[in-house]
């Protein structure tokens, strides 16, 4: 069976596989949604990635963290409280981490497709990062 080309999503991080509709302009395809082509990475989304990387590096080659620990850091500096409202743009910057080869998603211990996890998560950089 012929396998499909594949690229990452810049906003979310989730895999996009090839699709006949792209065929024209697979080169250009950068977002795999409309939602994600009008929200686009904010200044916020590159200070959780920036946050995410300095606590991974911190922490060492084998351990993880909880996407909430860069939530609660960018929370705390933004002087604003909620933390949890800051998650889902937290498991965005997780997956554009693994889609640049520089983290990978945990859950259970064992690493996971990061487009496709479900539930609880933890990051933690790849091998030789």
């Amino acid at each position: 069976m012929k396998t499909l080309p594949e690229k990452f999503c810049v906003v979310c991080g989730r895999r996009m596989i090839w699709r006949r509709r792209w065929r024209a302009n697979w080169e250009n395809v950068r977002f795999c949604s409309r939602a994600c082509r009008l929200s686009g990475i904010g200044p916020i989304d590159r200070r959780l990635e920036a946050v995410m990387l300095e606590l991974l590096r911190a922490r060492g080659s084998h351990k993880s963290i909880c996407p909430s620990e860069p939530a609660r850091v960018v929370a705390h500096n933004e002087a604003s409280k909620d933390w949890r409202s800051l998650m889902p743009s937290a498991r965005k910057a997780a997956r554009r981490l693994v889609a640049k080869g520089q983290a990978e998603i945990l859950q259970r211990g064992r690493p996971v497709d990061a487009s496709t996890a479900r539930g609880p998560i933890r990051i933690r950089l790849r091998s030789g990062q």
